[in-house]
């Protein structure tokens, strides 16, 4: 009807799509529906009412303050690589395997030590107290009830301590590394103290992030909405730098992107400096797999940051067998950037994962409902992975080969 808007006429959210999906403009809109896939229609009320992950990402949008979500939900410059990630999986097909006894099934592993339930990790993600006033210290209560490793990340914005408490296991912990030495060792030592078995290095961000468009819109430096939640270590480190330098003249962020651009050196010297086991996060090709091999890393995570480091569109599912060639089964292999189902973390397993890594997914937990959406979140994604286990034949981790998986080429050439 003239002079009402197409929202008014009682149109549902699904005609709204189909009317948007028609629409010339879409190509513009897309990058925000990566993850907007087997929705729900309504709001979820409680973490328990949650058929998939999916379902917790609008009550999260809900939840949170605009630059929040966008902070959460954001790639850089065109999104490419963060709807890359999601669209690869659909190339992969799966082979099932009939009449395999699988009333039973054993999902746990050890990886460098550390001892998994489960496969599925939880991926290193910074400032949580945006999402949820307990932050970390949820998410690592969630961890511990439902006996999933956690990654912590250098920018959390609770002290590494009082995270391992909570957590009452290993953490991993992550590292974003200075050349500035005294900085990188006093982490390193840091660390060591807290008991983590692992250093998780991760070099996929060269320098201080950039080209985040979304959330540049917000203008964080000013933000009050924005400057409520960075507290983190990293976050102070940097305006501490940037008060000093600025009392001499020198351009704090300039210097620390510097400081922030690594070579094989100092990772050489990182892996001297320190007993605990050493994992480079942010690998993506065989070259790189083959130094790391030659410089005595323990252990990859494949990685384009999900999607926010460079817009290369390059997702790390098909960058993965890759790697795996590369490495030749010297050292473990994780991978992260995309997984949201059971499915997903079948096929990276399938292609030669030891372990999957997921981030969004139990934030979108973490600021729905707290510590029991995280633990709903953990729950659905591990009885998804045990389903298609059984559909698949396989009732061990190790029983999962890439016989089980074909590619949508390899389909279309036959």
């Amino acid at each position: 009807m003239p002079g009402e808007s197409f929202l008014a006429i009682g149109t549902t959210r699904r005609e709204l799509l189909r009317f948007l999906f028609a629409s010339p403009l879409f190509p513009l809109m897309a990058a925000s529906d990566a993850d907007a896939e087997g929705e729900n229609q309504e709001l979820i009320a409680t973490a328990s009412d949650a058929i998939n992950v999916f379902d917790f990402r609008p009550v999260a949008e809900h939840k949170l303050a605009p630059a929040h979500y966008t902070y959460l939900s954001m790639g850089v410059e065109h999104e490419i690589t963060l709807n890359a990630n999601r669209e690869a999986f659909a190339k992969i097909a799966l082979r099932p395997r009939r009449l395999v006894d699988v009333r039973h099934l054993d999902t746990g592993r050890e990886i460098l030590g550390t001892k998994l339930s489960s496969p599925l990790v939880l991926a290193p993600v910074g400032s949580q107290r945006m999402y949820h006033p307990e932050a970390e210290l949820a998410v690592a209560r969630a961890a511990r009830r439902k006996d999933h490793l956690q990654i912590l990340s250098m920018g959390a914005s609770v002290p590494l301590e009082d995270v391992v408490e909570a957590r009452q296991g290993s953490i991993w912990y992550q590292l974003y590394a200075q050349r500035i030495w005294p900085v990188t060792r006093q982490v390193l030592k840091r660390a060591e103290a807290a008991g983590c078995p692992a250093i998780v290095l991760t070099v996929d961000i060269v320098g201080l992030p950039t080209n985040r468009e979304r959330i540049d819109r917000f203008r964080r430096a000013e933000n009050p909405e924005c400057q409520s939640c960075h507290a983190s270590a990293g976050q102070w480190l940097l305006q501490g730098a940037e008060r000093i330098a600025g009392a001499i003249g020198v351009d704090a962020r300039a210097m620390i992107a510097r400081s922030m651009m690594l070579d094989w050196e100092l990772v050489d010297r990182i892996r001297d400096a320190t007993p605990l086991k050493l994992i480079i996060k942010g690998i993506l090709t065989a070259e790189d797999a083959h130094l790391c091999v030659e410089h005595g890393i323990d252990g990859i995570i494949v990685s384009n940051h999900g999607g926010r480091a460079e817009d290369s569109g390059l997702a790390t599912i098909e960058i993965l067998p890759e790697i795996v060639g590369a490495v030749s089964e010297r050292i473990p292999i994780l991978v992260d950037s995309g997984f949201r189902r059971g499915t997903d973390v079948f096929k990276a397993l399938a292609l030669g994962a030891s372990a999957v890594c997921v981030g969004r997914p139990y934030l979108w937990g973490l600021a729905a409902f707290g510590e029991v959406g995280v633990e709903a979140v953990l729950t659905i994604l591990r009885r998804e992975l045990e389903t298609i286990m059984r559909q698949m034949g396989t009732p061990t981790l190790g029983a999962i080969t890439p016989a089980f998986v074909q590619s949508s080429a390899a389909v279309e050439a036959e």
